[in-house]
């Protein structure tokens, strides 16, 4: 693996996120969305927790990650670029890595303003600092499932639309898949809970640090970029 390919396309993606309106459209849409809830449990519900940030983020992610990553790929296939790139000497799986990292380090920047949140909270009363922690990493783990779900998403049509559409229902399953177990036999709703992405958060966010929620994470991030690298090479070869 060449990780100055990896970098270059992450510094080149990353800068093209910050070089038109839609990452600070889709930013200040997400902070206004989740601090209305916040300060909603807070001023008038007085419920001075994280909590409300913890359980919505995943939400806002079903349509944050597939706005950010609907023209990393699709718009180089409209536009040709695409091509053009995979004629350097850059291998498929690095333009995916790349362009999974500038996606991934684009959510982290949307998250950091959150920790004000935290810092009032504190303020006002004592607050656990290990579940918040591990909320924060819960949700970065989440962000990087759906980021790389929607990847793929991207890698498989020239249309930005269609490139959501389709990555935000892989990423709503995934997401829904723990809420509907009771209507499933035993058998299979265990197989299904498991492939949830939620329940695995829920587990992180409590603070507990299981190495079961740590490999799913990462097989799911893996084979989401892999099945990617797939679509690029049979590009390359058709």
């Amino acid at each position: 693996m060449k990780f100055a390919n990896i970098k270059y396309i992450f510094q080149k993606e990353l800068r093209s996120f910050f070089n038109s309106p839609v990452a600070y459209i889709v930013i200040v849409v997400f902070l206004v969305i989740l601090g209305w809830f916040f300060t909603s449990n807070l001023f008038i519900a007085n419920i001075s927790s994280m909590r409300t940030v913890f359980e919505m983020t995943p939400f806002l992610l079903l349509f944050f990650a597939p706005a950010v990553t609907m023209r990393l790929i699709s718009e180089e296939k409209k536009s040709g670029t695409l091509e053009l790139l995979i004629t350097k000497p850059v291998r498929e799986y690095e333009i995916i890595t790349g362009k999974f990292l500038a996606a991934w380090a684009l959510y982290f920047l949307t998250l950091m303003p959150t920790l004000v949140y935290y810092i009032s909270i504190s303020v006002i009363g004592k607050l656990d600092l290990g579940p918040v922690i591990g909320g924060y990493l819960g949700l970065m783990f989440v962000g990087a499932v759906f980021l790389a779900v929607s990847v793929f998403g991207s890698s498989i049509t020239e249309n930005q639309v269609v490139a959501f559409i389709v990555s935000f229902l892989i990423v709503f399953g995934l997401f829904m898949l723990d809420k509907v177990l009771f209507y499933l036999p035993s058998t299979l709703a265990s197989t299904l809970e498991y492939i949830s992405v939620d329940y695995h958060f829920s587990n992180i966010a409590r603070g507990v640090i299981d190495s079961r929620d740590m490999i799913y994470y990462a097989s799911s991030v893996g084979f989401s970029l892999f099945l990617g690298t797939v679509v690029l090479q049979k590009r390359r070869w058709s």
